[in-house]
């Protein structure tokens, strides 16, 4: 009697499966409630105008997706990119579709050693019907300015771009002249071929967000281009290209990347990665406060692409190369044993703990 009692209160205390199966559901319901996360910026609308710009530009250029990606980046952080590689690769091509994809205005200015400061910003001009001076614009007054060879014009003219890239204003005969947002200014040059060019001067390159190096394309890409080339039959490439994002909706995107979220420990990595450039002993010019900012505006353009209202280790690091490696000099023992600026600014990101 008392083990037949026994056996029926342990069936009792079992719980049945569907009560068991019923409970772990609705938690595992809540659970899953509970891990769905939402961004406080709505990025959906940015995120497809940037595929739609990739897409864009993919008509026509075959590979360099990094370039693609870091002029796109430059344009939501309100950054200007120096675009280096050798003759051919599509450098003055890509800023032009970047531009032809855009509906804002557009201005090309060919750097000669002849071209003189007024010949970008304007100049006054004595009109014999009103007996005054009017000031006639550069063409520096426009919303996307693609520069061709820029380290083909002397100091004074580089000189002139100075203020126009660090404060989107032109100062000329004592009155200050205001430019049209969004203005972002894309340069090329050639880093082989020397004679008849000017060094640009650290001042200047210290104002591009990005110095993008590009390289050749690989078989398969060289035999895309050929295969689209072909199939172009002399059309020009840009009528291609369909004109969708207007300025106003540019200002707006720019303004949303302002308000990514930036943690205050990713923000003491950025600084760490700063000072490691000071402090290297192969460098003979660390990077300054200047690089420190970009750095932070370039990671948080970065997320923004990528969908995300914060930003992550991974943004700093991609934005940290293209950032820094032009702003820092390599100091002449190591520049001699070919050491370059890029190598020792890998071995600082390795270096700098990165943040949990």
């Amino acid at each position: 009697m008392d083990e037949n009692k026994e056996s029926q209160d342990h069936q009792d205390v079992s719980p049945k499966p569907d009560t068991l199966s019923s409970i772990d559901s609705s938690a595992l319901k809540d659970n899953s409630d509970d891990l769905q996360f939402q961004n406080r910026l709505d990025l959906s609308e940015l995120q497809q105008s940037v595929n739609q710009i990739k897409q864009e530009v993919g008509k026509i250029i075959v590979g360099q997706k990094d370039m693609v990606d870091m002029l796109i980046a430059s344009l939501l952080a309100k950054g200007h990119s120096l675009i280096e590689g050798v003759p051919g690769v599509a450098k003055t091509v890509t800023a032009k579709l970047l531009a032809k994809s855009l509906s804002v205005g557009f201005s090309r200015i060919q750097f000669t050693p002849d071209l003189m400061p007024s010949d970008i910003l304007g100049t006054s001009v004595f009109n014999l019907k009103k007996s005054e001076f009017e000031f006639k614009k550069g063409p520096i007054f426009s919303n996307m300015i693609l520069i061709d060879e820029i380290n083909r014009a002397p100091a004074k003219t580089q000189a002139a771009l100075f203020e126009v890239m660090e404060e989107q204003q032109i100062t000329i005969d004592g009155n200050k002249f205001l430019l049209d947002a969004p203005f972002m200014v894309l340069a090329t040059q050639n880093p082989i071929e020397q004679e008849g060019t000017y060094r640009l001067p650290e001042a200047q390159l210290d104002r591009f967000l990005f110095k993008i190096d590009v390289n050749y394309p690989n078989l398969e890409e060289e035999i895309e281009i050929l295969s689209r080339e072909h199939e172009l039959k002399e059309k020009v490439k840009t009528e291609a290209i369909t004109s969708f994002l207007t300025g106003e909706q540019i200002v707006k995107y720019q303004d949303l990347v302002s308000q990514i979220l930036v943690e205050k420990h990713l923000l003491k990595y950025i600084a760490e990665l700063i000072v490691a450039t000071r402090s290297n002993q192969f460098l003979y010019l660390g990077a300054s406060p200047r690089a420190s900012i970009a750095i932070l505006k370039s990671s948080k353009a970065f997320a923004a692409m990528a969908g995300r209202d914060f930003v992550t280790p991974e943004d700093i690091k991609r934005a940290a190369i293209p950032v820094l490696h032009h702003r820092v000099i390599v100091t002449p023992e190591r520049e001699m044993e070919g050491v370059s600026s890029k190598q020792i600014i890998k071995q600082i990101i390795e270096t700098v703990e990165i943040p949990r």
